[in-house]
């Protein structure tokens, strides 16, 4: 295939997927590239488009825009807060710089909670201002009674408030991952995490988790990513050498820009330093599509209906 051909197979199949800050690559014969470039150098451009990484002559390049300057120049400004934006949740692709764990625990300390319910305790983590929260599909799972531990930081301190009035909104039991609402009236408006990127960690990169593990809350542990792609029941798990312990099920897994990478769900018993979070690209994906997992108890049209096997044919008592 020519280098012509194979940009317009590239154009056409970038149309279908939309890269998130991407950039446009316009063409002398009035075509385009959109993806993100990776390089620029003085006789070619390096772009990722997404399912594959194109190297484009600078011959045949017109014109560059790039997108999203600010979000580029200023990691900060890549982030909006998701009442902001009016998206359900707030996330970059481009993490942030990175800062010590002491001061981001003080920032995003308030947006991590304790999920409590009558067989025990886990951890979870507020998506955005309005209450909505993500833990795992265990901690909650055959529960009906479910309560949430929020520290409000006021006066210089932390204070503990529990919220009973909350709704389960969807589950994905495959996946382990439950979405929660704290649905009091009088709840105030909540801190919240940015939801970052499992796919951008390294492996020996630092992480760190907020939980309460064994009930023993607010507790900080902190580690490096194993690996990206250990797979487990045909699933696969961030591996990180990050204490997680029973408690600790739900909680955020934060790379040291202080965004969500993982939602830690389980460990090795037998040994130490084994721990497991489902990677952010999961979260999102479930949270994009929450509609397709709601859960109800009543609703005759939930995707969670099962019906009935057919019985065998009862005999028609005969008249006499």
């Amino acid at each position: 295939m020519s280098f012509r051909k194979h940009l317009v197979v590239a154009t056409l199949l970038g149309c279908g997927a939309q890269l998130v800050f991407a950039d446009t690559i316009q063409l002398k014969d009035t075509s385009s590239v959109t993806g993100k470039i990776l390089a620029e150098k003085t006789d070619s451009l390096i772009v990722d488009v997404g399912f594959t990484v194109l190297q484009i002559p600078r011959t045949f390049v017109t014109s560059i825009s790039k997108a999203a300057t600010t979000a580029a120049t200023d990691p900060a400004a890549a982030v909006l807060p998701a009442a902001a934006t009016g998206q359900f949740y707030a996330a970059t692709t481009k993490p942030a710089t990175a800062r010590d764990v002491s001061s981001l625990v003080k920032q995003i300390g308030e947006a991590v909670v304790q999920v409590k319910t009558a067989g025990g305790l886990g951890s979870g983590f507020f998506l955005n201002e309005d209450g909505y929260l993500i833990t795992n599909f265990h901690v909650i799972e055959g529960e009906t009674e479910i309560s949430v531990e929020v520290y409000h930081q006021q006066n210089g301190q932390l204070d503990r408030e529990t919220y009973k009035q909350v709704k389960i909104i969807a589950i994905n039991k495959f996946h382990d991952l439950a979405l929660l609402h704290i649905e009091d009236k009088r709840a105030p408006k909540f801190k919240f995490v940015t939801l970052g990127s499992a796919d951008a960690l390294n492996v020996g990169e630092g992480v760190f988790a907020i939980g309460s593990p064994l009930g023993l809350e607010r507790t900080v542990t902190q580690g490096i990513v194993s690996t990206k792609t250990r797979q487990l029941e045909g699933n696969l798990y961030l591996q990180t050498s990050t204490q997680i312990n029973p408690g600790n099920s739900g909680g955020p897994l934060f790379n040291l820009a202080g965004e969500v990478v993982g939602v830690t769900n389980m460990k090795i018993t037998f040994g130490e330093g084994l721990g497991f979070a489902i990677p952010a690209e999961l979260v999102k994906n479930f949270l994009d599509h929450r509609d397709a997992f709601a859960y109800s108890t009543d609703n005759p049209n939930t995707p969670f209906r099962y019906l009935e096997p057919p019985g065998r044919m009862k005999a028609q008592p005969t008249e006499k």
